[in-house]
């Protein structure tokens, strides 16, 4: 089921029918479906969603969605945006934080191109002291995104951090060589279709690698991101914390918008530092089809959701 569900929407989120139907109709009213996983269409929309989250305790890290563009001119405006989505954070006092990848700045099209798209945002935000993370897309990108990571950080940005995936065998070892450099690592177990010669495919081996690199992150990281929503392995890592005389301000939880509000919520109560990635624009579909992988129950939500709209 774990495996099987997430290829399948997987493969939705690749359609380019569906994406442009949903584009038209996905968020046309608050209540519709995937309102509750995507903050809006606008920076505006993010903004007021932020505010909210913070006024409940939260940390946010804010991510304008976009990805494989196919255009140098698209790469452009995807980095023109960003910059503008920061001016407007620091405008507002929203938490200097943002998610990017790698497929929005044009690294399909030009390697070179990717690399000065991604250093025109975090040349702002280095001096606006904002925090840019680069997330992970799937494994034939993963060493290409390290590779940019390493690149930027040779030329002293030490204001970027990158997103590992738990499932991909290669990731024990990327995470000592980030560990190694001093960076930021968020971990994640990971959304994409993958071959078993390079994922692990079973949710229980998933998660006890998940487990296990998370370890390795609070023993020898610097500043980690623990991203999961499942209890099982937030009260493992918490238990770890306290076994090590972690403090808490030494790691922080992520979790997505929209997703487990209550363990959000109750995380914040215990004193944990929590971070929610706040999605927002229009490209959102194939986002969202990757999130409803994940979690079965994210699927059953959204079918109530539609039920209740008839």
């Amino acid at each position: 089921m774990y495996a099987g569900s997430k290829a399948i929407f997987y493969a939705l989120s690749r359609s380019a029918v569906l994406k442009r139907l949903a584009s038209q109709y996905g968020l046309a009213t608050p209540t519709s479906f995937a309102s509750r996983f995507i903050a809006g269409e606008t920076i505006e929309a993010a903004i007021e969603a932020s505010s909210r989250l913070q006024s409940q305790g939260l940390l946010v890290t804010l991510d304008y969605l976009g990805e494989r563009v196919r255009t140098l001119e698209e790469s452009a405006a995807a980095a023109l945006g960003y910059v503008r989505l920061l001016e407007a954070m620091i405008a507002a006092g929203i938490d200097r934080n943002i998610s990017l990848k790698l497929t929005q700045l044009g690294i399909d099209i030009d390697h070179a191109t990717c690399v000065d798209n991604l250093r025109r945002i975090l040349e702002p935000a280095s001096r606006q002291d904002c925090f840019v993370r680069i997330d992970m897309e799937n494994s034939p990108y993963t060493a290409r995104t390290l590779t940019i990571f390493e690149t930027l950080w040779e030329q002293n940005y030490r204001n970027v951090g990158v997103a590992l995936q738990a499932y991909l065998h290669r990731t024990e070892e990327d995470i000592r060589r980030m560990n190694k450099l001093g960076a930021r690592v968020r971990l994640v177990k990971g959304a994409y279709k993958e071959p078993s010669a390079t994922a692990y495919k079973e949710k229980k081996a998933v998660n006890a690698t998940f487990l296990r690199l998370a370890r390795l992150l609070l023993d020898e990281g610097h500043y980690p991101a623990i991203a999961t929503h499942d209890p099982e392995l937030i009260d493992a890592v918490c238990a770890y914390a306290t076994e090590q005389n972690l403090a808490q301000d030494q790691f922080e939880f992520q979790l997505l918008y929209g997703i487990r509000r209550d363990l959000q919520a109750s995380l914040v109560a215990a004193g944990f530092r929590v971070r929610v990635y706040v999605p927002f624009g229009r490209e959102w579909f194939p986002y969202f089809m990757r999130r409803l992988g994940e979690r079965p129950a994210n699927v059953a939500f959204v079918l109530k959701s539609l039920l209740a709209e008839r």
